[in-house]
Parts: C-alpha cells; sequence; structure tokens
C-alpha cells in the first residue's frame, strides 16, 4: 500500500509538472503580450498628448486596471532576474519585440510586479504590470482532485490485496500447520485464477501426504504388531531354557529381546497419533516430580534443578513421553548421573535435560533429530532404533516449541526443550 501511494504521489507530480511545462510557453506569450500592449498604448498615448499634459496624463494612467507608471533614472540599481523559468521566458518574449534594450526586471524597489522599460525622447519610464496578471496562481483544486483520485486508487488498490492476501495468508497458516506435522483442512479455492491454482496444488499435496502418512502408520503398526508374537513366543521359549545348560546365554538372548520389544516400542510411538490430545494447563514441575520418583525407583541417579512452579499448555501424554525419550536417551550414553533443569523467560521455559556422555559432533546435531538417524561410532552405543529423539522433536513441534542439542564446555551433551508459556494459536 506504501509503495502504491508513493508512486501515485509521484505519478500525480510529474502530470503537474509535465503540465506546467508545455503550459508554460501560453502563459508567457500571453503575459509578454499583455505586458507589450500596456507599453505601446502608453507610450502611444504619451506620444500623441501635449508635452505640458504628459505629466497629468500619466497621473491619471497610473492606476488604471492596477497598471503604475513611474520616471525611470538610468542610474538605478537593478536587480538581477530570479531563475524562475516563467519569468525568465516572459523577458524572452518581450525583448524580442521591443527590443533588447528594454529592461524588464520584478520587484523593483521592493515593488511587486512586472517593470518594462520604454522611452519617450529624453525620458525614460517604467510600466508596472502586476504580478497577479502575468502570472497564473497555483492551482490549488488541482491538489484536491489528485488527492482524491490518489485516495480512490488506494482504496481500490487495499480492496485487490486484501483479496489477495486473505488466501495467501490461510495458504501459509495451513503450510505452517503441515510443516508441524498436522493435517491442515482443505483451503477454499477461490480468489484469483492464480490463486485458485495455487490453493488446489495445496490441497492436492496436502491430501497426498495424508495418505501417504496413513499408509505409513499402517504398515509400520502392522509390522511392529505382527513382529511381537513371535518375540513374545521367543523370550516365553528363552526364558523355560534350564539355566544350568544355556548359563550366560540365557541372559544375553533376554536382553536381545527386550532390545527388540524396545524398538518396536519406539516404532509404535512413532506412528502412534499424538496431535488429537487435547491441550490443558499442566504444572511443569509436578510432571517432572512424577518422572523423578518413577526414575528413582528404578535406581537411577536422576538431579531435578527447577525454577518456580509454572503452568504451561501442554499435551499431558505427548510431553511426558517426550521427557522420557530425552532421558532414557541421557542414561543409555551417559551411564551416570543425569540433571534435569528448568529456566524461565518472558514468554518460555527451557527445559534442560544434561548428561556426562561424551558428546557428539556439532556438524551431526541436526541430523539425530530425523527419523532413523544414529551416530553410534559417536556416542558408543550399539542399540535403538534412531526414533526417541525424532519422536522428541516431534511432540516439541507439536506445542510451537523446539528442541535442539548442544555439547555441554564441561563434557556431555543437552537437549534442550523451549517450549511457549503462553497458548500458541
Amino acid at each position: 500500500m506504501v509503495l502504491i501511494a508513493i508512486l501515485m504521489a509521484i505519478g500525480q507530480f510529474a502530470a503537474l509538472r509535465i503540465f506546467e511545462y508545455f503550459e508554460r510557453e501560453p502563459r508567457a506569450v500571453a503575459a509578454a503580450v499583455q505586458a507589450i500592449t500596456v507599453v505601446n498604448y502608453t507610450k502611444a498615448a504619451l506620444l500623441a498628448s501635449h508635452a505640458d499634459r504628459r505629466m497629468a496624463l500619466l497621473t491619471e494612467l497610473s492606476g488604471t486596471e492596477g497598471v503604475r507608471i513611474y520616471s525611470a533614472d538610468l542610474l538605478e540599481e537593478i536587480e538581477p532576474l530570479p531563475k524562475d523559468p516563467f519569468i525568465r521566458l516572459v523577458v524572452e518574449k518581450v525583448h524580442n519585440r521591443l527590443g533588447k534594450e528594454t529592461i524588464v526586471t520584478v520587484n523593483h524597489f521592493g515593488i511587486p510586479g512586472l517593470w518594462v522599460s520604454f522611452s519617450i525622447g529624453q525620458d525614460d519610464f517604467w510600466v508596472v504590470i502586476p504580478r497577479v496578471q502575468a502570472e497564473r496562481a497555483v492551482p490549488w483544486q488541482w491538489l484536491g482532485w489528485g488527492a482524491l483520485v490518489i485516495s480512490l486508487a488506494l482504496l481500490g488498490a487495499f480492496l485487490i490485496a486484501e483479496r489477495i492476501n486473505r488466501p495467501l495468508s490461510l495458504l501459509v497458516k495451513a503450510a505452517n500447520r503441515l510443516r508441524q506435522g498436522e493435517h491442515p483442512p482443505r483451503l477454499v479455492e477461490e480468489g484469483l485464477d492464480e490463486l485458485r491454482e495455487v490453493s488446489h496444488a495445496f490441497n492436492e499435496m496436502s491430501e497426498a501426504l495424508a495418505r501417504l502418512d496413513a499408509e505409513r502408520t499402517l504398515l509400520l503398526a502392522g509390522i511392529s504388531h505382527d513382529i511381537r508374537t513371535p518375540l513374545a513366543r521367543l523370550r516365553l521359549s528363552v526364558e523355560m531354557l534350564p539355566d544350568e545348560e544355556s548359563g550366560s546365554l540365557k541372559a544375553g538372548m533376554v536382553q536381545d529381546i527386550s532390545d527388540m520389544d524396545n524398538i518396536i516400542h519406539q516404532f509404535l510411538d512413532f506412528v502412534r497419533g499424538i496431535e488429537g490430545e487435547p491441550t490443558q494447563m499442566i504444572d511443569i514441575n509436578s510432571l517432572l516430580k512424577s518422572i523423578y520418583d518413577r526414575h528413582i525407583r528404578a535406581g537411577r541417579n536422576l538431579v531435578l534443578k527447577l525454577s518456580p512452579t509454572h503452568l504451561v499448555p501442554l499435551r499431558p501424554l505427548a510431553i511426558q513421553r517426550l521427557l522420557n525419550n530425552l532421558i532414557d536417551n541421557a542414561f543409555a550414553y551417559s551411564r551416570n548421573e543425569v540433571t534435569v533443569t528448568t529456566v524461565i523467560t518472558a514468554g518460555s521455559i527451557i527445559l534442560s535435560v544434561l548428561d556426562k556422555g561424551p558428546g557428539i559432533p556439532a556438524a551431526q546435531m541436526a541430523r539425530l533429530l530425523r527419523p532413523f538417524e544414529r551416530m553410534d561410532t559417536a556416542r558408543g552405543n550399539e542399540g535403538g532404533s534412531g526414533l526417541g529423539l525424532a519422536i522428541a522433536s516431534r511432540i516439541a513441534k507439536l506445542h510451537k516449541g523446539e528442541l535442539t542439542l548442544l555439547n555441554r564446555p564441561e563434557g556431555g551433551l543437552e537437549a534442550r526443550l523451549t517450549l511457549p508459556i503462553h497458548m500458541v494459536n
């Protein structure tokens, strides 16, 4: 809108300047003809009158139609002409008709007007024509009409921009929801032809992604379910093996089966829908303390360093799954003490899970937040499916938050979760 207003103002200004440029010549000719006519008639009247009557005639002619006549002195100081192109053009026209010896000036002796000299014998005179007759007044009405045209143009531009921006705004919101893992409602395909095509293409893409996600979910859920059944039978069979014959082999097989079961559980967590859970105002400290109690009962060394209690808009089951994944991941790689801290800022709460493991290369941190990405050599762990952090990142985005990984200066890894304190649409 500002750009359109500036362009309209420049266009109006340019139009006025162009009009003034092409109108300057006719106005200068008219003003020059007026001055020449007054000078010629005045000079003719003085020449026709008796010498004794000239002063009385000068007095009588002076003031007629605002034109005044004065005696001139050759020793008068003549001020230079102003740099007004219109005045200079009038002077040029007067010189062309009355001769170069004619003196033309403006505002002589502080008296406004167009001053033109003429001579009768040895006597010199000035004819002073009011400038209001020689110039055109500023066309203020044009400025008013120009302002009205600009206002109408801006109103039309606003209506057009609103018509264009409304579907674009809906498209941006839908794209953001799609980026965060949600399924936006179908866009209304209306407006300009190009916008209708964009909305139609987005709807087709959104529906294709929804079908793909549903098929992937069904596939992974079916595979995970089908594998768990024979896996349960295999574990039962291993448990029934006599201890004296299997020895340490039995314990290793049980552990392998348990790891496989955990991997399948992560698959199910990844494909399980979490978008439908309603958001509630949850005391984040109470949630962390309940998680802390479960880990302490399991014999883990979990330390909490919490800021004052605060209610945060959360999906309880989803955020609990996120925190469990982060803490389990920290214990898996650290095999030592894990610390959870919270810090409250003006608009968000920052929750950090700190471990004392070996850390990971900085260039690989973003990779670990994607599904099925693992850095076994960096963190020294052979198990896992590479879905724990991906699930956590997905849940963080669902809460309009962000999950980042940072290497700690003193050693170890920080999983930092930033969540908005206030509800975000």
